[in-house]
């Protein structure tokens, strides 16, 4: 199985961090279904031009939450994720980005009218890209 990660080699955020928001979104979103196998730590390293030891990272903290599973000697496997988790994590990842959104404008100094603005712009720009609201 071949996983849409996209990495960005210029950003700040670490690799591992990358990977780990990239993969949880895919498994929480239901792109990757429950039961699914993936790719082997040292195939998915290789896949990704990225060593063992940041991918071995990345499955143990999702495995630490609870959206996968590994199994001696078979694999990692996407673990059953409830909707009642699935609205969870979705909410919990949304308002992660949107602190971070905050703080961005914090640092730049805009204030909360700005933002407010900023916000709906952006909102429509991406509805609206989508075809709908």
């Amino acid at each position: 199985m071949r996983l849409l990660i996209q990495i960005n080699e210029n950003s700040a955020e670490p690799l591992y961090h990358q990977i780990e928001t990239q993969l949880r979104s895919l498994i929480i979103s239901g792109q990757i279904e429950e039961g699914t196998l993936l790719p082997s730590i040292r195939e998915f390293a290789g896949n990704l031009k990225c060593s063992v030891i940041t991918v071995r990272r990345v499955y143990q903290d999702l495995e630490n939450e609870g959206l996968l599973r590994t199994r001696q000697g078979t694999g990692t496997f996407v673990a059953g994720v409830g909707d009642q988790a699935r609205e969870q994590y979705k909410r919990d990842a949304v308002i992660e980005a949107l602190r971070m959104a905050v703080d961005k404008g914090l640092a730049v100094q805009f204030n909360e009218d700005e933002m407010k603005e900023l916000f709906m712009e952006v909102i429509r720009e991406k509805y609206d890209a989508k075809g709908g609201r």
